[in-house]
């Protein structure tokens, strides 16, 4: 860090694999690309191309290979899974990952219905070529799931080979956790860790209150996704108290 303070919570170095950061890009420049991880590289875990927007992006080797570049994994949104998966290209779909040098991958069911012993088969494929993460929640917001259902999707799809859940929310923070108007599911979230482990979950979070709401509940280090590059430096000062929301959650009483 520039300078010294004390009373500031210990943050797990990179490459870490709790208390990550999941930043969604849905569609920043090569140019962009640079400037952003110049100033917020040393904090960004892990990138999303998000949803489909690498089917439809100029230069998207080259962008892929900057990412890397600075060491950061990346990997296409899990609409693109499905969006291959709906057309019966599995195989095509991991042909894909290997050409772009990809070894990431989202295995979700948001937008059409998997039989979920299926989503698990592919879990276990996938897990042949890499890191696997796996949504659970669905984009519809009149699809609400109970506790025990989340729960139960979540333990068999990490049996399955998944490294993490992602807990669904969109990229506007109002489905899946959340209810449209961004309010956590509190009593839901609280549920799902009782038989969960936090370090394998990442809860989609786009909002600041949701941020917020995520580290007053677990902690500096838990898993957070779906972030704005904007919002990259902004969310790690509000880790660490450094941001009025959380200035006096770690200074002695």
């Amino acid at each position: 860090m520039n300078f010294n303070l004390t009373q500031i919570p210990d943050r797990i170095q990179k490459p870490r694999t709790h208390g990550i950061t999941m930043v969604m890009d849905k569609g920043l420049s090569i140019q962009e690309v640079h400037n952003f991880l110049n100033i917020a590289g040393p904090h960004v875990d892990i990138v999303k191309l998000g949803f489909g927007t690498s089917f439809v992006t100029p230069n998207l080797r080259e962008k892929i290979e900057v990412y890397q570049s600075y060491g950061i994994p990346l990997y296409f949104g899990g609409t693109l899974f499905e969006a291959f998966l709906i057309r019966n290209q599995f195989d095509d779909y991991v042909s894909v990952c290997k050409d772009y040098n990809i070894t990431y991958m989202e295995v979700s069911d948001g937008s059409i219905t998997i039989p979920h012993a299926e989503k698990c088969g592919y879990i276990e494929k996938l897990t042949q070529h890499g890191t696997v993460l796996s949504e659970v929640g669905s984009k519809d917001a009149k699809n609400i799931m109970p506790p025990y259902k989340w729960i139960e999707l979540m333990r068999a799809e990490l049996e399955a080979g998944a490294s993490y859940v992602i807990a669904e929310a969109r990229e506007a923070g109002n489905v899946g956790i959340y209810r449209d108007s961004g309010e956590v599911r509190q009593g839901l979230v609280q549920e799902i860790l009782t038989q969960i482990p936090e370090e394998k979950i990442i809860w989609e979070a786009p909002q600041k209150a949701q941020q917020l709401y995520f580290l007053e509940l677990i902690g500096c280090n838990v898993n957070l996704g779906n972030i704005a590059p904007t919002e990259m430096l902004a969310l790690e000062a509000m880790r660490i108290g450094l941001r009025g929301d959380t200035f006096h959650l770690y200074l002695n009483k």
